[in-house]
């Protein structure tokens, strides 16, 4: 019965960290036909592009009391208000260009 318990843990916990969402999965859609709207992608501020798909990953997003904030590294950082694009999203899911918690570009999550 103890090996039998044992094993039913260790299935269980498989499962559990299979289910789990890939940290820093790209966007569900990310493959060769979205590469031209993320080239699309320009900085807010005019400084050029925003990003690539390497640099972008689908991400939680949420609206907090100073705007946009976005889970990154298990943290919730505020989204910069000149980072953000509004514009179409053909991902289904928000997306950030990031590296580390420097936000270049936020797109949001299209509104179901």
């Amino acid at each position: 019965m103890r090996r039998e318990r044992r094993f039913g843990i260790v299935l269980l916990f498989a499962l559990l960290v299979s289910a789990a969402p890939t940290k820093g999965a790209p966007p569900r859609e990310a493959g060769k036909s979205l590469a031209p709207w993320f080239e699309s992608l320009q900085r807010p501020d005019g400084t050029g592009s925003c990003c690539s798909t390497a640099d972008c990953r689908a991400v939680q997003s949420r609206l907090g009391d100073k705007g946009y904030e976005v889970f990154l590294d298990e943290l919730w950082v505020v989204v910069p208000p000149n980072s953000v694009l509004h514009r179409d999203n053909p991902t289904g899911d928000a997306v950030a260009c990031t590296r580390g918690h420097l936000i270049f570009c936020f797109v949001p999550a299209p509104e179901a």
